[in-house]
């Protein structure tokens, strides 16, 4: 039995069993690396995917769960050659340390900006609260969503 999903577009039956945690079947079946295991229990975020416009912890929701949902991950949103305009904002204000955070920071960020293009800074505090970075790069990150809310100017 396989699941059905769109991934980053694509339609795709994926064979892993439906309770396999969507972290597992990313990284192990389909080789998109990009979300990171955490803590394993959805309270860090480095996992965090967006399915159907919404983040989502990757590392508890099932598989079985996406049934005909649309999954977006950090590769759906650029290459390195040609990153999306949340990650070139990323990397234009240096907003990784170690990185490890980086790809949920940016996909938690990007479900924020698709429903709401230009956040208030209480806005986007209050939607990137549930992704954590050990490494305190916080303003930086807030800068790069800052950044592409105002269209690029800063």
């Amino acid at each position: 039995m396989s699941t059905r999903l769109t991934l980053n577009g694509k339609a795709q039956a994926l064979q892993s069993d439906p309770g396999t945690p969507l972290l597992y079947v990313l990284r192990n079946e389909m080789r998109l690396n990009g979300a990171k295991f955490g803590c394993g229990m959805g309270q860090c975020g480095a996992c965090t995917v967006i399915v159907d416009g919404k983040p989502v912890f990757s590392c508890v929701t099932p598989l079985g769960a996406l049934e005909g949902r649309a999954v977006r991950t950090v590769e759906g949103l650029g290459t390195p050659q040609r990153p999306g305009r949340l990650q070139a904002a990323f990397i234009k204000h240096q907003a990784a340390q170690c990185g490890y955070c980086i790809a949920g920071m940016i996909m938690r960020a990007q479900a924020l900006l698709d429903k709401v293009p230009h956040p208030s800074d209480d806005q986007i505090r209050q939607h990137m609260q549930p992704n954590l970075c050990r490494c305190g790069t916080h303003h930086r990150i807030l800068a790069a969503i800052r950044d592409v809310a105002d269209g690029g100017k800063a």
